[in-house]
């Protein structure tokens, strides 16, 4: 129901732009959010955003790099990522809630897509 694009290889410090749509329905209907699972870990909450008041939330290591956002021209969310890290690594998936949920918990959420590939060298 959800579909990634915009993963890659990049050094440290660059910047990438990842982008969620949600071919035959609108993203303007439900929360959304991006999480990821960096090798070896569980999956971890990144950032969020509901859909009647833009609220957002940020895991404390993307605060101030991470930029979540609706892109209405192109049915998407996408999350900026400035200033990236190699800690940044790993697969990162959207996700949705029908009920306008918003947090950083894989609970939250009730569709997914299948991920896109980050990797940051060093």
């Amino acid at each position: 129901q959800l579909e990634e694009s915009g993963g890659g290889l990049l050094p440290a410090g660059a910047s990438l732009r990842p982008s969620c749509t949600a071919p035959g329905h609108s993203v303007d209907f439900y929360s959304s959010g991006w999480l990821r699972q960096p090798p070896g870990k569980e999956r971890e909450g990144v950032s969020a955003t509901n859909s009647i008041d833009a609220t957002t939330f940020y895991a404390d290591s993307v605060k101030g790099r991470f930029t979540i956002s609706r892109d209405n021209a192109n049915n998407s969310v996408v999350l900026q990522m400035n200033n990236l890290e190699p800690e940044d690594t790993g697969s990162y998936y959207c996700a949705g809630d029908r009920l306008d949920n918003i947090g950083l918990c894989d609970w939250d959420y009730d569709f997914w897509g299948q991920g896109t590939q980050v990797t940051v060298s060093s």
